[in-house]
């Protein structure tokens, strides 16, 4: 049935699996994706939205890598929201509510006429080695299919355990079993596997709410988009989401079932994610709060369904129902499905090199919820990295590795496999030392010449980016170069309180006062006359904008990034003995000896390692 050899299988259909198996068969592999359900394809297990602080600059990062996941949630949104825009760019963070139902469809879809990749559906319970490789994978139905590479993304199905209350029963998700075996054949070569713990909330019928009790949530006014291409357009309709609130009234009967709650009575003993508590967990930790906040978001355009933010729970079902129906808005509520708490295993990412194949075995690959992460954008993310790295690992090439000032992306891997996880990890912007360089708006020029070389983007697409940075450094240059008359200039600059000038300056130095902004700047006619013959669009306007107000930050971050990256030039032999360096702390020898990273600047990030032992690794490489 399978005498084919794939290049690369992919396990699992999720957000990981999805982005692997695009990734992979779009570098030319012949790929395998192997789910469950193919129903269930890139499904939104949890929230409806894809993005958020930080995540929305990785789903930034996939789309300029020639990924899928910014395409079809422009594709199937039904509201947009550029988050933190009060702040400095830095802090921008694009966040979309999908339809769920046609991003799983319009997914599949995007997959399906995606050359090289082929589609079965069964369930993996076995791998198959030879020695220390992957050589394929064995299914439900005692059906061998080998492979060159094997990609892991089963995300909360391996051993899967769901908790309702004191009731708990098998399954990766509500409705689906779990996925066994694939753990038990690590283990027996040798890995160490873990436990986690997540959670999602009740789903319930929206026409059974009142909204009028309810603050209105609108999309932004003039919504953006997550992909960098012009195959996809922002929304001219817009679905509202809302809020309200827990009372101390709700916080008293969720109370009542703690003693029935696997997370109080001792049932569940694995971590759950710090930044996204269930809702029992943050009455407990925080009993001071008089209220929580909840939003309600809809799960379509035309579904009555809506997905309950804030109220992650694994109560008993009766708590849940009284509970819920305390909360303002929701007196009727009528419920779709209960709230449950999910356990799943994992393997510490610790295990891993920087392309996310494992060290133990060759040629196998893990990527997503397995290596200890949360959310639907660090799965994708790895996903797609994974398959990327599984294509250029069959054509003899080097691995494909992102630093931590080149992308969010990079951030997360090295996070990972540097630092391993404990608790399952999520990226905010704060675990980012460039910040500033490792922005939405700038992904594509940051990223896409990569993918370009990769042979991941159309030239074509290439082409639109080495526009639009032309385009910039054309503005900036203009900028520099052309000067503002006080007469011009002081209209403008009295009425945004800015002080005045009293002789000829450079645009640039105008430019960047924070009171002005690039509208004010368009009133003079030369620039008006520049962007016209130029033909300078927003998104040109606003690089050229961030660039100018932000110069002094970004070649600030730029230097750092400069200094820590010739760390990155000096590598460590594989299997180096840390054991024979005596001048190491112990905790050094035995972090290092565990994770043996590749160069000095990833050792100095490993939590143990000291600058000193760092002093004395560099004396050891001849520097």
């Amino acid at each position: 049935m399978f005498s084919t050899v794939y290049d690369v299988i992919v396990v699992g259909g999720g957000h990981a699996g999805s982005e692997a198996a695009a990734a992979s068969a779009n570098m030319g592999a012949h790929t395998l994706l192997i789910t469950m359900s193919l129903q269930n394809i890139a499904q939104m297990s949890c929230n409806p939205a894809m993005g958020g602080i930080a995540k929305g600059q990785i789903i930034r990062e996939i789309d300029a890598l020639g990924g899928y996941s910014g395409v079809v949630t422009d594709k199937t949104a039904i509201q947009f929201k550029m988050l933190n825009k009060s702040k400095g760019p830095a802090m921008w963070s694009p966040r979309a509510q999908s339809d769920r139902m046609r991003f799983a469809e319009c997914w599949r879809l995007m997959l399906e006429q995606t050359a090289k990749l082929d589609f079965y559906q069964d369930s993996v319970n076995g791998l198959l080695f030879d020695g220390d490789k992957i050589v394929g994978v064995k299914t439900s139905l005692g059906i061998e299919i080998k492979a060159k590479s094997v990609i892991i993304t089963a995300g909360t199905f391996l051993n899967g355990l769901i908790h309702i209350g004191d009731k708990s029963f098998g399954g990766g998700r509500a409705g689906e079993r779990a996925s066994t075996g694939i753990t038990e054949d690590l283990v027996k070569v040798g890995f160490e596997a873990g436990r986690m713990k997540t959670g999602t909330p009740p789903r319930v019928d929206g026409r059974s709410l009142d909204y009028t009790k309810m603050i209105e949530q609108p999309g932004d006014e003039n919504p953006e988009k997550f992909s960098y291409l012009a195959t996809t357009k922002p929304l001219e309709i817009q679905r509202s989401c809302y809020m309200t609130y827990t009372s101390l009234e709700v916080h008293d009967i969720l109370r009542e079932g703690f003693d029935r709650s696997p997370m109080f009575n001792g049932r569940i003993q694995s971590i759950g994610p710090r930044y996204c508590p269930s809702i029992e967990d943050k009455i407990d930790r925080f009993a001071s709060k008089i209220r929580h906040q909840i939003f309600v978001e809809p799960e379509g355009w035309d579904t009555v369904e809506v997905y309950v933010n804030g109220f992650s729970t694994s109560l008993p079902e009766d708590i849940q129902d009284k509970a819920l129906r305390k909360v303002a808005g929701f007196e009727n509520v009528k419920f779709f499905r209960f709230g449950y708490a999910i356990e799943y295993d994992y393997f510490p990412p610790t295990q891993l090199k920087h392309s996310l194949e494992t060290k133990r075995i060759k040629n196998l690959y893990f990527a997503g919820q397995i290596n200890g992460t949360t959310g639907y954008e660090e799965a994708a993310a790895q996903g797609l990295m994974a398959g990327i790295n599984a294509a250029l690992n069959i054509q003899g090439k080097q691995p494909f590795v992102l630093k931590r000032d080149e992308a969010y992306i990079g951030v997360l891997i090295d996070d990972l496999i540097t630092k391993g996880t404990e608790e399952p990890y999520r990226m905010f912007t704060s675990r980012a030392e460039y910040r500033t360089l490792l922005r939405q708006d700038n992904a594509d020029l940051r990223l896409t010449p990569m993918a370009y070389a990769l042979g991941m983007v159309s030239k074509e697409r290439m082409d639109r980016v080495v526009e639009k940075q032309v385009k910039t450094d054309l503005f900036v240059k203009f900028l520099l170069e052309t000067s503002v008359l006080p007469e011009e200039i002081n209209p403008i600059l009295e009425a945004n309180d800015s002080a005045k000038i009293d002789q000829s300056m450079k645009m640039f130095k105008i430019a960047a006062r924070p009171q002005l902004n690039f509208t004010d700047l368009r009133k003079l006619a030369k620039v008006e006359a520049f962007v016209i013959e130029n033909n300078i669009d927003r998104e040109i306007e606003e690089q050229t904008e961030i660039h100018v107000k932000y110069a002094g930050y970004i070649d600030k971050e730029r230097n750092q990034a400069d200094k820590v990256n010739r760390l990155e030039n000096v590598s460590i032999p594989s299997n180096f003995d840390y054991a024979k360096v005596k001048s190491l702390s112990i905790e050094a020898r035995q972090k290092l000896t565990k994770i043996q990273p590749t160069t000095i600047s990833q050792a100095s990030r490993i939590s143990g390692v000291s600058p000193s032992d760092i002093a004395v690794l560099l004396v050891y490489m001849g520097r």
